[in-house]
């Protein structure tokens, strides 16, 4: 008979078990930070040429 050990803090031995891909919240938020900038800067650069255009003609 077999004894299962329970060596929670020992390093694995024999095939490498793969990760499940998470999702990483701070790669995330980088990309939702950049497509928010993006986003206000058509904005702003939008406002400016509509007060531009409204003002000339």
């Amino acid at each position: 008979m077999t004894l299962i050990r329970a060596d929670h803090g020992a390093p694995r031995r024999g095939a490498t078990r793969r990760r499940r891909r998470r999702l990483d919240w701070a790669r995330f938020d980088r990309w939702l930070d950049r497509v928010v900038v993006v986003a206000v800067t058509i904005a702003v650069l939008v406002g400016i040429v509509a007060l531009v255009l409204t003002l000339l003609f």
